[in-house]
């Protein structure tokens, strides 16, 4: 690779670097899977970045990348056996109102832990489209499906959500 083509590398990877890793926390839940995550797709992206055809719309092609990077990370058998069902500890945030506060970081949690309930393709959707705020045409683009797929998974995806909130509302209120 020339000096041209690292450099260029270098400077999307530093822009680009912080929203992958965010987008790869949500679809996992875990912050250091999201960081591995996030290095397997520069570490892929680094490796393609000689080809011109796709520098045009290089966010949305990171985008499917990460996506088709997690998706095979949960194929894998060391992931499967692995239960992640502790509970985290509140994070407090000293720049508000502590009422405020906690609540924001309640439902924020809540919605979370419903999203990680949620299988993994209408997660990836969700994901996609209200927390990257993607159109409908990026997200099939990215999951490698059609529009029509997308908006059925949206639906059934914000159904299970839903479902998840309200079982986890019903557990926490019951306790």
């Amino acid at each position: 690779m020339g000096k041209a083509d690292e450099q260029a590398f270098r400077d999307f990877a530093e822009r680009q670097a912080g929203a992958l890793r965010r987008t790869a926390y949500l679809f996992c839940g875990d912050w250091h899977t999201a960081e591995d995550l996030m290095q397997a797709t520069l570490l892929k992206l680094y490796q393609a970045w000689h080809r011109v055809e796709w520098r045009d719309n290089a966010n949305a092609y990171a985008r499917k990348v990460l996506l088709r990077t997690w998706l095979d990370e949960r194929r894998r058998p060391w992931r499967r056996a692995e239960q992640r069902d502790g509970e985290l500890p509140e994070v407090a945030d000293s720049g508000s109102d502590p009422d405020v506060a906690g609540e924001r970081l309640w439902a924020r949690d809540l919605v979370h832990a419903g999203l990680l309930r949620v299988p993994p393709r209408q997660r990836a959707v969700l994901v996609l489209r209200y927390f990257e705020d993607l159109p409908v045409s990026e997200v099939a683009l990215a999951m490698g499906c059609t529009e029509g797929t997308v908006k059925s998974q949206t639906a059934r995806g914000l159904v299970a959500l839903r479902a998840a909130v309200e079982a986890l509302e019903g557990r926490v209120v019951a306790s």
